[in-house]
């Protein structure tokens, strides 16, 4: 469980950072910088399922295959997210400042009765936001939120050959059993505690901070980016007719 402190300093940090404008360069310094204190991770509803699947689409063909254990073309991601099980199942989500999803976990409880304690997950993340934890930081997310539902057992499926997956499973403490080209990793969670349930309240209510913080400045810088369009096209005008 993070501490006051800690949290107060996380806020102060996501809420000046959303000071800076907001570009549609792809490529700018946000998404090479190191990993905040706290990553504000929020848990995704229905109405976010075309921003998963514009995520999920922006996975280059490698990533995809790693990602769903197959070649998966647009119409196969597609099909994934329209049927995921909001009311089942658990999607997290970590946003850039453009309030773009660069890294989203899939947290699946089983359906099966015999196995209604059990859960699998499964992650993505852009190359772009690549080697800033995040995959790491998801997984604990899920596990927290899963001990704090009844779960006891976390399974991940990977290819063997997704070696990022399976290191953060290995670094959790999760058991991992390679069948050919195919690994099995699980990891047994303890029941939930106080700590547990008030360290997920409290992570959501930080990712939320900051999901609005964010949201707020795009608006801002959006407006003065408009603003500007029209000051330029005014000036230009002036131009000609000075002519």
């Amino acid at each position: 469980m993070f501490a006051t402190k800690d949290w107060l300093k996380a806020s102060w940090d996501a809420g000046r950072g959303m000071l800076r404008p907001v570009t549609g360069r792809p490529h700018e310094s946000e998404d090479t910088m190191s990993a905040p204190l706290m990553v504000p991770i929020r848990s995704l509803g229905p109405s976010y399922r075309e921003r998963i699947t514009a995520h999920l689409l922006q996975l280059e063909p490698a990533d995809r295959y790693l990602r769903f254990g197959y070649a998966a073309n647009d119409e196969q991601i597609r099909r994934y997210a329209d049927q995921l099980d909001f009311n089942r199942d658990e999607i997290f989500g970590i946003y850039n400042r453009r309030l773009e999803l660069i890294a989203m976990a899939h947290l699946a409880f089983s359906e099966h009765p015999e196995y209604k304690h059990c859960a699998e997950f499964g992650v993505s993340v852009l190359k772009q936001a690549r080697g800033r934890g995040f995959g790491a930081r998801l997984f604990e997310r899920a596990v927290m939120h899963a001990r704090n539902e009844g779960v006891n057992m976390v399974f991940i499926h990977a290819l063997s050959e997704n070696t990022a997956m399976l290191k953060i499973a290995r670094n959790a403490g999760a058991q991992v059993r390679r069948d050919g080209s195919e690994s099995e990793a699980y990891l047994q969670i303890a029941p939930a505690s106080l700590d547990t349930r008030v360290a997920e309240l409290v992570e959501q209510q930080f990712a939320e901070v900051d999901y609005q913080l964010k949201r707020q400045a795009k608006q801002f810088w959006d407006f003065l980016a408009g603003v500007q369009e029209v000051r330029s096209g005014v000036q230009h005008a002036r131009h000609q007719s000075a002519e």
